[in-house]
């Protein structure tokens, strides 16, 4: 018997919407988790490539649109980094709290005025303590229900409706506070979103949580943990001797970075799949399993290259593209991000009911995932008529968007609730939340290859940028739906 079925019994199993007391712990803890880091990137590409006179930074804006996706590309690999902490040395629920705390220094350093120096500082404090905190605080909401318990979907719709009630929130108000007022007053807001978050965890985990995420399922023996740290400081110290021998005579660019992190984006996931693979402790049902998750990885990063655009290419459409007074109304460009989740909290109710009501006769996961991928690329499709009908020298209804962005959601509530509470059902015993880890590489690697897509776009190449990805991701979406019967004997008996 698992670990996680042998702790159900000490774990409050009803008292939160019918669901274990903890999923409310760990849906504030998110909550403002995600306020804090959707507030700060609602604001920072027009932080990065505003004028110095406006407050911003005066970054390029192709360049600054790279950095975006690089950022959110390491943010969500460094949950390698989180997986492994977890499964090897601290268990889930403390590598959750120290990442929250290094986020919150991250967005501290953002809130005083600084220069390019500072916004790096901050992003990799940011990067780190989100890869800590994501991968592990969602393998909790796994630990909360056993695997045959049919709540587990529903119960991962709610975690992820809390998500977006912060993200909800965070562009409204962070994303107001910043433009109109100033920048670094916007990112202060999203610091103290962070310390809130924490203060909710460290006082309901005990309560609520039980033993849900204490336990270490691959500890270190003290012989492997000499090794471990010996190794990570050797890395540690050549990494800033590089660093300070091609950075300043510029050797390493950030446009030279950012294609490092691409290329890491692709090469890490096939690493990681190849090593569990091949891991003595993989059993063969495990194996089969591994080897079903496999497309919808790759469906996940088709899906991800798209929305994660939405805080991008559709960011800086909404500042450039689009009418911001509409209906006598003066539309801050910030608000347009608020959409996503938006949307998210309005339907994930919905769709939480219908897995529930259909029961054993719900969609299998790969075909639920085709259609995500399917209205992933009609959500750019659609961006397409605005520019054939009246060009792309005047400005947009703001109503495009917004049906962009409806479009997307449908697509993201098929797809990633449903590949979270998969992952925790497919991931082999010994690398539980290292597979979570891989879940958000699937994100990682979309942005790592978004970052040169973006700078494909302009206002002349609009049309052709929003249809061939478009495109690509319809067709994909077919190709899913039409193995997803073979994909589905793979699992094993997971559905």
């Amino acid at each position: 018997m698992s670990s996680n079925n042998q702790n159900i019994q000490d774990i409050p199993q009803k008292g939160f919407f019918g669901h274990p007391k903890g999923l409310s712990t760990l849906f504030f803890t998110e909550f403002w988790e995600r306020f804090s880091y959707y507030g700060m990137r609602a604001i920072l590409l027009f932080y990065m490539y505003y004028e110095l006179s406006k407050g911003g930074l005066g970054i390029d804006q192709g360049t600054a649109a790279s950095i975006m996706a690089v950022y959110g590309s390491l943010v969500y690999m460094s949950g390698i980094i989180g997986g492994w902490i977890a499964d090897r040395l601290l268990g889930s629920a403390r590598t959750t709290f120290y990442g929250g705390v290094l986020i919150m220094f991250g967005h501290i350093v953002l809130s005083f005025p600084g220069s390019l120096t500072g916004l790096f500082v901050s992003m990799g404090l940011i990067v780190i303590g989100t890869g800590l905190l994501k991968p592990n605080v969602s393998n909790i909401v796994g630990d909360l229900y056993s695997k045959e318990d049919y709540r587990r979907d529903s119960g991962f719709s709610i975690f992820y409706m809390g998500i977006n009630l912060g993200g909800l929130l965070a562009p409204l108000i962070v994303g107001t506070v910043g433009q109109e007022y100033n920048f670094h007053l916007g990112f202060s807001l999203a610091a103290i979103g962070m310390f809130i978050g924490l203060v909710v965890f460290i006082f309901t985990k005990g309560k609520y949580l039980g033993p849900a995420g204490s336990n270490v399922p691959n500890p270190l023996t003290a012989a492997e943990r000499k090794k471990v740290f010996s190794r990570f400081g050797i890395g540690a110290i050549i990494v800033i001797i590089l660093g300070a021998i091609t950075i300043p005579t510029g050797i390493l660019t950030i446009n030279g970075f950012t294609m490092i992190v691409s290329i890491l984006g692709i090469i890490i996931p096939a690493v990681y799949f190849i090593v569990m693979y091949r891991s003595p402790r993989t059993t063969e049902v495990e194996r089969s399993r591994l080897l079903a998750y496999i497309p919808m990885f790759v469906a996940a990063m088709m899906f991800w290259a798209i929305q994660e655009q939405g805080s991008i290419i559709l960011a800086r459409y909404a500042d450039q593209r689009t009418l911001l007074d509409f209906a006598g109304i003066e539309i801050q460009s910030s608000w347009f991000q608020s959409l996503n989740p938006l949307f998210i909290v309005l339907l994930a109710p919905v769709f939480a009911w219908l897995w529930v009501k259909l029961g054993n006769k719900q969609p299998s996961t790969p075909k639920k995932f085709s259609v995500g991928l399917f209205f992933a690329g009609l959500s750019f499709i659609v961006m397409i008529i605005p520019a054939i009908v009246n060009g792309t020298d005047t400005l947009v209804n703001p109503l495009w968007l917004v049906l962009s962005f409806f479009l997307v959601v449908l697509g993201e509530l098929c797809l990633s609730p449903v590949g979270l509470s998969a992952t925790t059902k497919l991931a082999p015993a010994a690398f539980s939340a290292q597979t979570m880890g891989l879940w958000f590489l699937s994100n990682a690697s979309a942005q790592a290859i978004n970052a040169q897509v973006v700078k494909l776009y302009s206002f002349d190449t609009e049309i052709l940028y929003f249809g061939v990805i478009g495109g690509i991701s319809i067709l994909l979406g077919l190709l899913l739906f039409l193995s997803s019967k073979k994909i589905h004997q793979f699992m094993r008996g997971i559905d």
